[in-house]
């Protein structure tokens, strides 16, 4: 009779087949260290397939509009320093580990518990999925109006599932070739858009509206919008590196973590608050293709295709993971595809758009709170406290299905942080509910590792790690 341990491991091995997958994704383990062959530039390159999406110039045009460009200018440096550490502690671990956020998290919330923030992330991404194909198709359809909504839906939903068939290695080729022409659109809005009449008379980044100020209320809501996305952008690049070269961990470590973060926010952001300020318009959608006609329409399908992908890869991962710890189901990562391609069809009609708000407040705090704990828990209750393994352990075997050290720490500040977001608690914690839910999240950790004594974070020791994958 099989052994509980070999019976998992053939399990979770079912998803590689090399005869049915050219490139191994390792969704359900980590990536051993003879296959993490890529270089930091890139993993850079594929991140930047997230970087590039026109989400972040809606996002600056916005802020500027409203709440005056210094306000989006200050809270867009804040949001590249604070996504910036994150992701580079995330990457470090990830790239040491050769794991995702959602295999890093079954040690410190247990498999069963880990499957929650599986199910989170994969809803985040479906749900940006949906949200950037909407960009996608509204812009076409008003410039093809000819053309019905739902065809545009089913061909560039649709488009994205075999874009993401053969992994990882698909992804660095399609960002690669695309990245040069994305540059070539960039430059030829920017020098459209600087040859028209600007709406405002001034230097761009002195607009303010009637009646706002620089700092308080204003910039506080800004730093609030920033929140949204900023955990997101701090998680994602784990997908990624972890398939990092060994030699490469320090300065990728640094570049993947902080390079996309300041031209998400910097570049993307602040080319938003200058387009908007310039053409007193907000939705890029509309601006893009005022400025360069067809080739608007060129532009934006392609950033949508860039990013979706991407959406759609990261939510393949996390939906094997939850499906794997909940109901052992491993049908392989290309099914997953599917599904998170269908699902992100599925809501672009449903009204996705109307209720981002309200989503994008409860992701942003939930990631963030999530990042916090993964940081915390390796930082202070690995590195520092010595409590629990000094490793990344994926396998059921050897894991509890629960550790409240995780799930407490992630549950009780993400509710109490999604409280304060929906303006329940004041207008400062409504804008900054999602930075101190992180704080609790990291003391909760803390406080929980020290009082179970790290317990709870594995049945045995486990003796297939390799020495350099420890992190402590």
């Amino acid at each position: 009779m099989r052994s509980e341990i070999t019976a998992d491991r053939e399990l979770r091995e079912q998803d590689y087949n090399p005869a049915e997958e050219p490139t191994k994704d390792y969704s359900l383990d980590r990536v051993p260290r003879e296959e993490r062959n890529m270089g930091w530039l890139s993993i850079t390159n594929i991140t930047f397939g997230i970087a590039t999406a026109i989400f972040y110039f809606q996002m600056g045009s916005v802020m500027a509009l409203q709440f005056g460009a210094p306000n989006a200018l200050i809270s867009a440096a804040y949001a590249i320093v604070v996504a910036g550490v994150l992701g580079s502690i995330i990457v470090y671990l990830s790239a040491k580990s050769g794991m995702n956020v959602n295999l890093l998290s079954r040690g410190g919330f247990g498999y069963i518990g880990a499957s929650l923030t599986s199910l989170i992330y994969a809803s985040n991404f479906i749900m940006y999925c949906a949200f950037e194909g909407m960009i996608l198709v509204s812009a076409i359809h008003a410039y093809f109006p000819i053309i019905p909504l739902w065809v545009l839906i089913i061909v560039f939903g649709t488009l994205v599932i075999p874009l993401n068939w053969f992994g990882i290695q698909q992804l660095d080729k399609l960002q690669k070739w695309s990245l040069p022409i994305f540059g070539i659109f960039l430059i030829a809005a920017i020098v459209a858009a600087f040859n028209r009449t600007s709406l405002y008379e001034g230097s761009f980044w002195t607009y303010m509206p009637e009646g706002v100020q620089i700092g308080g209320t204003a910039l506080l809501l800004c730093i609030g919008m920033q929140h949204g996305i900023m955990g997101l952008t701090a998680l994602i690049a784990s997908d990624y590196a972890r398939f990092l070269k060994p030699k490469d961990l320090k300065i990728g470590s640094i570049a993947i973590g902080f390079i996309p973060q300041i031209f998400c926010f910097g570049v993307m952001g602040g080319l938003g608050i200058w387009f908007g300020v310039t053409l007193g318009e907000s939705n890029p959608g509309v601006y893009i293709v005022v400025l360069l006609g067809l080739g608007g329409v060129l532009f934006t399908t392609l950033t949508q295709v860039r990013i979706n992908i991407t959406n759609i890869y990261s939510s393949s991962l996390s939906l094997s993971s939850f499906f794997e710890n909940m109901f052992r189901f491993t049908p392989g990562r290309r099914f997953w595809v599917v599904v998170a391609g269908v699902a992100a069809m599925a809501l672009m009609p449903g009204g996705i758009i109307d209720h981002l708000g309200t989503a994008m407040t409860f992701q942003g705090v939930a990631l963030m709170t999530w990042a916090s704990i993964l940081v915390t828990d390796a930082l202070i209750v690995k590195k520092w406290l010595k409590i629990g393994p000094g490793y990344y352990e994926a396998d059921q075997s050897n894991l509890f299905k629960w550790n409240p050290v995780g799930v407490v720490s992630l549950l009780v500040p993400t509710a109490i942080g999604t409280v304060a977001a929906l303006g329940f608690m004041g207008t400062f914690l409504q804008s900054t509910a999602a930075f101190f839910a992180a704080l609790l999240a990291a003391a909760m950790t803390v406080g929980l590792a020290v009082l179970t004594k790290g317990r709870y974070y594995q049945k045995e020791q486990a003796k297939d790690i390799p020495a350099e994958d420890y992190i402590a």
